[in-house]
């Protein structure tokens, strides 16, 4: 099933144009051409520009003229042209997240025949909306995404929309640094623990001694010292402000409705690195859509959503009062907020901050002295090592933090005793704080509004082992930075399951381009259709899908910082009928 990764040649990519239906309206290297006109068409251009956070200005890049770019409200079934120009000194390119269309209009540089928009040069897209729901476009050069350039799409269903309400908002949910993102990705490769700021401390350890008793507490330190990891290391980059529609905790943005309004949030996690878990203390919220598809309703009091994710849930506040949309990033350095309200002024309390996570060693997979038994597969992961195969042994002489490769068995024996006697709640990378009582959303809780459209068993299966080297923050899929291994190649039409084995003890957002993938969380017909799946740290996770989009499409870590890294892989769609 794999291959040494290539370029398509001219040829290859005149057959996928071909397969596609584009023979004769594209060309491998399309030029600045304008198209006939469509339903709907805007100019938008890209250009350096000041963003203004809570008081404080620093330098950002924006879509349209703003931060985020303007939302796009389109219908299902309209053909849209947009024309994008570039008023930077470096190239850029506009990827359209999660829409299905033909891949030179993706968006992903070197992929599909698309190549970036120079400086002072004007791009179209051109496409037919093939469905509905809540999206997002964004940069897919450099690191341009983290300056500012995102901005939601919201598509009307052609017909009734099942999900019936009074008011319609998109709530983005961003991560601004003024730090140049080069600047930040250098200080990672120095020294991977740079923006960790929240090591344990001897305070810690005297605090979980009284909880969880001298010896385990002991054991614990002992074996995360071994792997030279650190169990409070949730996210590479702190130092953040995190927004909500372009606008810091003090600006308080605001979503004026009515009591007993109801409200549909339009969630997006907009961001470059940070995963966010969202609530909205007093108000539960009932999840309508995930990842612009329908789900059937399920009522919930808070919900984590990974980078590239959407959530759509419908409030109804009560009361002439204000009500606080509160989201925490998970390594817990900050917050964004927002406030329903009846009118524009009013602020709800901000709540108490939760503490962040402690990863334990359930999260590794090793639960009990050896595998994590519910979530591992044991056919495809070597117990005593992990990932030698496809690691770098060498570098990874006496652990590395961005893998399990090396693991000491015996003294990670009895280290999830703590997680063992409280089976109430979560624990290590998966506890948000969540309250007793409360709902917190979990994929298994979702299910598609409609049945699968493709029912048919998976005719094969691809491993993909999200692999890491923190130590050199390098990022990589199987052990392999982007092109330097084997790209991905199905026939079209084929019908796959991917299992993605996480050998990191971080999460993965895993995004394909062109195709929803199915998750398989416990459904039958009714698998929720997904866009980006969250991986969790040591665990498998995984999708179906119907190869049914021809082209040569991204696959990669939606964490900026890691795709750059090269954690990315080419994922083709052969024509069945020719060869490549």
């Amino acid at each position: 099933m794999h291959e040494p990764s290539r370029g398509l040649s001219r040829r290859a990519a005149l057959k996928l144009a071909g397969a596609a239906g584009l023979a004769g309206i594209v060309t491998v290297h399309p030029g600045r051409r304008v198209f006939a006109a469509a339903d709907r068409s805007l100019d938008l251009a890209v250009e350096r520009t000041r963003i203004t956070i809570d008081g404080e200005t620093s330098g950002a890049i924006s879509i349209g003229g703003s931060i985020p770019a303007p939302t796009l409200r389109w219908r299902e079934g309209q053909e849209v042209v947009v024309h994008v120009t570039n008023r930077l000194d470096e190239a850029t390119s506009v990827h359209w997240h999660g829409l299905l269309l033909q891949g030179v209009m993706d968006g992903a540089p070197g992929f599909n025949g698309y190549r970036p928009i120079g400086p002072g040069e004007t791009y179209t897209y051109r496409f037919k909306l093939r469905q509905a729901g809540t999206y997002w476009y964004h940069s897919h050069s450099a690191s341009q995404e983290q300056e500012g350039m995102y901005g939601a799409i919201v598509i009307e269903p052609a017909g009734r929309d099942p999900v019936r309400t009074d008011r319609d908002y998109v709530v983005l949910l961003s991560d601004h640094t003024p730090e140049a993102p080069g600047s930040v990705l250098r200080k990672l490769k120095v020294s991977e623990g740079y923006y960790n700021d929240g090591r344990r401390t001897l305070v810690d350890f005297f605090r979980d001694a009284r909880r969880d008793g001298l010896g385990a507490t002991m054991d614990d330190r002992l074996a995360w010292g071994e792997m030279r990891m650190d169990a409070t290391d949730l996210a590479d980059v702190t130092g953040y402000r995190f927004l909500v529609n372009g606008r810091g905790p003090k600006d308080n943005w605001t979503a004026v409705c009515d009591p007993g309004e109801r409200v549909r949030l339009r969630v997006v996690n907009g961001s470059a690195m940070s995963i966010f878990d969202v609530r909205i203390p007093g108000l539960s919220m009932t999840v309508v859509a995930a990842d612009g598809q329908n789900v059937v309703p399920v009522k919930v009091d808070e919900f984590r959503i990974g980078v590239g994710e959407t959530y759509d849930v419908v409030v109804m506040p009560t009361g002439d009062k204000p009500f606080t949309f509160f989201a925490e990033p998970i390594d817990r350095t900050g917050f964004a907020r927002a406030t329903l309200a009846s009118r524009e002024g009013m602020e709800g309390e901000i709540p108490e901050r939760r503490p962040r996570a402690i990863l334990t060693m359930a999260d590794m997979a090793m639960a009990h002295g050896g595998m994590d038994h519910g979530s591992m597969d044991h056919g495809s992961m070597d117990h005593g090592t992990m990932d030698h195969g496809s690691m770098n042994r060498g570098a990874m002489a006496g652990m590395d933090h961005g893998s399990m490769a090396g693991m000491n068995h015996g003294a990670l024996q009895g280290m999830d005793d703590v997680a063992a006697a409280r089976p109430e709640r979560a624990v290590g990378w998966a506890d948000a704080g969540t309250p007793p009582g409360a709902k917190a959303l979990s994929y298994a809780d979702l299910k598609s509004f409609s049945k699968s459209r493709d029912r048919r068993d998976p005719s094969h299966e691809i491993e993909i082992r999200l692999t890491g080297m923190m130590s050199r923050y390098i990022w990589t899929l199987d052990g392999r930075k982007f092109d330097e291994g084997a790209a991905i190649r199905v026939a079209h039409g084929d019908r796959i399951r991917i299992r993605f084995v996480n050998t990191t003890m971080m999460a993965h957002p895993m995004h394909l381009h062109g195709m929803f993938v199915e998750l398989e969380n416990g459904q039958t017909d009714r698998m929720p259709r997904k866009h980006v799946v969250l991986v969790p740290p040591g665990q498998v996770t995984t999708v179906q899908l119907t190869a049914d989009e021809p082209g040569e499409w991204p696959l990669h870590c939606h964490l900026l910082y890691h795709m750059a890294s090269g954690m990315m892989t080419r994922f083709i769609v052969e024509p069945r009928t020719a060869s490549l």
